[in-house]
């Protein structure tokens, strides 16, 4: 892990140099992206929502049952899934957190280092926090809704009443993947953006793709997610953040309306586009 964080941290210093470079040129400061606050606010807010109803289904899961645990066998996992089963590292758990907190200071860093952002930072800022609230809506309401055991549960190594907890029942999907994705992509995707032409961009977008990775390893070394958990955490939480930027460089998003869809058997975020 040292080894990681110093390649890191060099090709970060290296990258930032570049940033700093390319953004000389004033007159360069003019944004991409088209916003509208009433819509984006309202998006916004309704991410949040969903997202806090998505945590309280979460929190009100039930723990597992010593009969139910007893079910728990490898043969159940689906044969793609079967490499993990049983796995369980506190410290590849603890060391995920390290680049899963970090990349949330990422795309706010970035929108400082590089003056094409910086000049509309409040409009970036708008932007980063749609983006989060649209991936941690998708995340909390699928956990909430749909229950799937972590790969320790599988296995005798984690502790009995860990494995009972209903916080075992939180693999499906990885939301420490998606969520880094989302911040990591977003990063690249705005800064590909305002900054077009930039010697920096593929080494941003190594970073923004690396990060996640990192994180999805370590979420799978540590039992808590099976591979297929961080494929897909990965994949949505990119899309959010290429996809949001994008929608606004394109102006497509006047024809986007997204509204929460709670009825009597199912509750999720309905999307309508307007041809």
């Amino acid at each position: 892990m040292k080894h990681i964080f110093t390649l890191s941290l060099s090709l970060l210093t290296f990258i930032s140099t570049t940033i700093a470079q390319d953004s000389s040129n004033k007159s360069k400061y003019v944004s991409p992206y088209t916003t509208n606050w009433i819509k984006d606010g309202a998006i916004t807010v309704g991410g949040i929502g969903l997202t806090a109803l998505g945590v309280s289904l979460i929190q009100n899961k039930k723990d597992l049952t010593p009969a139910q645990l007893a079910t728990k066998t490898r043969d159940k996992v689906p044969f793609f899934d079967r490499s993990s089963a049983g796995f369980y590292s506190p410290q590849a758990d603890d060391d995920s957190y390290i680049p899963f907190q970090a990349s949330f200071a990422m795309p706010v860093l970035m929108a400082l280092i590089n003056s094409n952002e910086r000049h509309h930072i409040g409009q970036v800022l708008v932007l980063y926090t749609e983006t989060m609230a649209i991936t941690g809506a998708l995340f909390t309401m699928a956990t909430g809704n749909i229950y799937r055991s972590r790969p320790y549960v599988y296995g005798n190594k984690a502790p009995l009443d860990l494995r009972l907890d209903k916080n075992s029942q939180r693999s499906f999907y990885a939301g420490h993947t998606a969520a880094t994705a989302a911040a990591t992509f977003f990063m690249a995707k705005v800064y590909q953006d305002f900054n077009p032409g930039s010697k920096a961009t593929p080494y941003v977008w190594v970073v923004a793709a690396s990060v996640p990775a990192l994180v999805g390893y370590l979420r799978y070394k540590g039992g808590m997610h099976f591979l297929s958990d961080n494929i897909l955490g990965y994949a949505l939480g990119a899309g959010a953040g290429i996809l949001v930027p994008q929608l606004h460089k394109s102006k497509k998003l006047k024809n986007v309306s997204f509204a929460p869809q709670v009825g009597n058997k199912s509750k999720g975020l309905a999307v309508t586009y307007r041809f």
